[in-house]
């Protein structure tokens, strides 16, 4: 058994002149215009429902920062409950507004606890050097070879080994 469907948009429109005043433009309309999209309805997903809709909404002449304002006017609205909101924006990687404030909170701890962590280790690493060598002056000798840069470095390497976050 075979099934097949089709969806169909229609966009008919005509325009009828005004003789009896000059208008400025005039030339700009067509008299007449008339848009027919099909697509094959039983292979469509969703998503490509979407799609479809939006080509026509295209050629009536809406504008693509509407199609998208609209689009999202489905899932963030008043009727729409927090819980599916939270779910796209999770889905899409959005923050919602409420959560900003929060989000900004944890960025700003999480900013500070590594510039602690940060100088924290340097501190530790160039006391450690200066102790080594003061008791053992051959780890001092190995180290005079290396260049500031070099240096710099090896503090990185070993700050990434110890804490790699």
């Amino acid at each position: 058994m075979t099934y097949e469907s089709e969806v169909q948009f229609k966009f008919d429109a005509t325009y009828t002149h005004d003789y009896t005043v000059s208008h400025f433009g005039d030339d700009d309309f067509l008299p007449e215009e008339h848009f027919l999209i099909t697509a094959p309805a039983g292979d469509l997903n969703c998503k490509q429902y979407f799609k479809l809709f939006e080509k026509f909404m295209l050629c009536v002449g809406m504008d693509p920062s509407s199609i998208r304002s609209g689009a999202m006017s489905f899932v963030f609205n008043d009727m729409v409950k927090e819980e599916e909101q939270r779910k796209v924006c999770k889905e899409y990687e959005l923050t919602m507004d409420e959560d900003l404030e929060k989000k900004y909170q944890e960025y700003k701890e999480r900013d500070e606890e590594w510039a602690r962590l940060k100088n924290h280790d340097k501190e530790n690493v160039v006391s450690s050097v200066i102790e080594a060598r003061r008791f053992n002056p051959s780890v001092f000798e190995q180290l005079i070879g290396y260049t500031d840069e070099q240096l710099e470095m090896m503090i990185d390497m070993y700050e990434q080994s110890k804490y790699p976050f």
